[in-house]
């Protein structure tokens, strides 16, 4: 399944906020924002790693201590971007991490 959203990504270390696609399949989900046609970001997410653009991928745990917050569960974004809902939104004022998935 593949849908086309808006995606914001604000956290201390990444600032993402455009047009992107969110595409699941049996063994990954793979998030991918564009601006002005071009990819600026790319996330495979599969069941024990996720992958940033061409660098090596990392285990969730500490994609999400670099990135996020080493508190969250470990597929936390992943689940966040498999979520089948219109609008999805996650705030987190403490650690200043913002998330939007806005599907069109």
């Amino acid at each position: 399944m593949v849908s086309s959203a808006t995606i914001l990504i604000k956290t201390p270390k990444l600032k993402f906020y455009d047009k992107g696609f969110i595409s699941i399949y049996n063994n990954y989900t793979q998030v991918e924002i564009l601006t002005a046609g071009t990819t600026i970001l790319k996330l495979k997410m599969y069941e024990d790693k996720i992958c940033k653009d061409f660098y090596s991928c990392q285990s969730f745990k500490s994609f999400n201590k670099e990135f996020l917050n080493e508190n969250y569960k470990e597929t936390f974004i992943k689940e966040l971007f498999e979520k089948n809902e219109k609008n999805t939104i996650f705030r987190d004022k403490e650690n200043n991490i913002l998330i939007k998935i806005l599907r069109d």
